[in-house]
């Protein structure tokens, strides 16, 4: 891959443990002459988080099975294949950080894919260091992965504070005087909190009057919380949280006969389940990404945007989301990083930590987007590169609304039902 590379139903089943994608598991002795490269995967195939944990494998996988299709990564004139690892983090930090360490002393991978949540990449991150084995990860959000400052993470999407808050400033601006209240609610645990924060922060930053703040514990029950919100009467609801928070938001507006004119949600409005689940109430819907289809990017080994998301639907049966793309595009990094390394597999802790030096300098162009993870500041190793777009769901289907320059259609407002 060049420096600057050119322009141009959910996964079924889970994994646990750790196990490799093809069958039969190498000795030590072998494990340690074979000429691959070995990724170990850490994600949640199991628990509450399963859905999304489900959407990085199959980024990941789609890219492994790619470049192996080429007969893996180039290094030096010579390629290399990708075998990859699963760690099941089963929707918990501990069993994520549990995982990681089974993928690096058992499976003795030579890099990490990182977690669906932020919460089990944080506890994940500290084995990265502890070992020196560089992560990619291409699903956290959370600003408080990158304030510690890792030295062998690296994050593909933008800190939900960045996107979530320029979201609505792109929202603010593409209403006009149509819309003049705001108000965020938010789950009150780490990735949540910051999306509900980003979006507040986004609401001060324009002439919008923010009627209310709030957060809840998770599995609250939402109907005092959409009571206060119907009362208030705001022009623009923000919610901070996961899918099965705003599948059970948008339910429980409807038994309160509650539609608000404008509701946005970050991550999870994007996804295949937020969509089946909820049909027609889905409708209307704004979320939040930092990629579509339809975004002029490509890079030379997926083609344009466009092109990865047929090839992932032909693969896996439905098109794929910002995060599905992030965990692809994760491993572009690893093979542009690799091949300036210039280094054939097995590698050593020495080179690994090279490896980790070569993924900080990235900048390449990429069917998903640019990358280049900042140096330092509060978004340290972060990919701060990609611009968010606001999304709306019309009749089952994903379409960017907002900016005028990304859009593929008209913003509906008020939403369709709106009270």
């Amino acid at each position: 891959m060049a420096r600057k590379i050119s322009r141009r139903a959910l996964l079924q089943g889970t994994v646990l443990g750790s196990s490799a994608m093809v069958l039969g598991a190498p000795s030590v002795f072998a494990q340690a002459s074979e000429k691959v490269i070995r990724c170990g995967v850490v994600t949640s195939l199991s628990g509450d988080n399963r859905f999304g944990g489900n959407l990085t494998r199959r980024g990941y996988d789609l890219w492994a099975e790619e470049i192996n299709k080429l007969g893996g990564i180039e290094i030096a004139g010579e390629r290399y294949p990708v075998k990859m690892f699963y760690g099941d983090a089963q929707s918990r930090p501990a069993s994520g950080a549990d995982a990681a360490v089974r993928l690096i002393i058992q499976d003795k991978v030579d890099v990490l894919f990182g977690p669906y949540t932020s919460g089990v990449t944080l506890a994940v991150q500290p084995i990265s260091a502890k070992y020196q084995v560089p992560m990619i990860s291409g699903s956290a959000e959370s600003p408080n992965v990158w304030l510690p400052k890792p030295a062998f993470n690296f994050g593909m999407i933008p800190a939900v504070d960045l996107t979530s808050g320029d979201s609505i400033k792109v929202l603010a601006e593409s209403l006009g005087s149509k819309a003049k209240t705001a108000a965020v609610v938010g789950v009150d645990e780490p990735f949540s909190k910051e999306t509900a924060e980003g979006f507040r922060n986004g609401v001060q930053k324009t002439n919008l009057e923010l009627l209310r703040y709030e957060l809840f514990p998770a599995n609250a029950d939402l109907t005092p919380v959409i009571s206060k919100l119907k009362a208030d009467n705001p022009d623009i609801v923000a919610v901070g949280g996961h899918e099965s928070v705003f599948i059970n938001f948008v339910n429980a507006a409807v038994s309160l006969d509650y539609r608000p004119k404008a509701l946005i949600m970050h991550y999870g409005v994007t996804s295949a389940a937020f969509i089946s689940q909820l049909g027609e109430k889905a409708n209307g819907v704004l979320g939040v990404s930092v990629w579509t289809a339809g975004l002029p990017y490509r890079d030379d080994l997926f083609g344009t945007a466009s092109d990865y998301s047929e090839l992932s639907f032909a693969r896996w049966g439905t098109h794929p989301d910002y995060t599905e793309a992030g965990c692809s595009a994760s491993g572009l990094v690893l093979q542009d990083a690799a091949r300036r390394l210039g280094k054939a597999p097995p590698w050593d802790q020495k080179t690994r930590v090279e490896l980790a030096k070569a993924i900080a300098d990235t900048d390449i162009e990429t069917f998903y987007g640019p990358v280049a993870f900042a140096k330092d500041g509060d978004h340290f190793h972060n990919n701060i590169k990609p611009v968010p777009v606001v999304v709306q769901i019309k009749d089952g289907k994903v379409v960017p609304v907002a900016p005028s320059n990304a859009s593929e259609g008209d913003l509906l407002y008020p939403m369709p039902g709106a009270t």
